[in-house]
């Protein structure tokens, strides 16, 4: 295992819905199976991959002013609150780790509302539209950055 492998994947508001949501937007796994291919694909890069995932905002604000005790860098969907919660932004910025911001649908492609981030400016990068598969380069990202980071 690498040394800096702690990899905290957050996932927020809606994202316990998978498998109900629109499969043609989200995919076709619900949150169980997606937590799994993720969990597969960190084993693959060495990454120790720990899940949180909430509904309530300040919740996730909450794991993220403690996330630097357990992880290294964060992979995080914040779902709808992408696009509005500088609460999240303002924890992203507490928590100082590095972050990849990650949507399974394509949210250039889709409503007005949903193309604005307001997290986007702060995180290494964006892996959107890719649905699970959009979250092994996004690990391959912070794995790359942690290792030249460590060197």
């Amino acid at each position: 295992m690498l040394a800096h492998n702690r990899i905290a994947v957050l996932h927020g508001v809606n994202l316990d819905q998978l498998g109900r949501r629109d499969p043609a937007i989200y995919g076709d796994l619900d949150y169980d199976r997606l937590t799994q291919r993720i969990g597969e694909f960190a084993s693959e890069l060495e990454l120790a991959a720990q899940f949180f995932q909430t509904n309530f905002e300040g919740d996730l604000v909450e794991h993220l002013h403690r996330v630097h005790d357990i992880a290294d860098g964060i992979i995080i969907n914040p779902g709808a609150w992408t696009h509005y919660s500088y609460a999240i932004r303002d924890a992203l910025e507490i928590a100082a780790l590095p972050t990849v911001e990650v949507h399974l649908s394509d949210i250039q492609n889709r409503e007005e509302f949903r193309r604005t981030s307001v997290i986007g400016d702060i995180c290494l990068t964006t892996v959107s539209g890719q649905g699970v598969d959009g979250y092994r380069p996004a690990l391959e990202a912070l794995r790359d950055h942690l290792a030249t980071a460590a060197n």
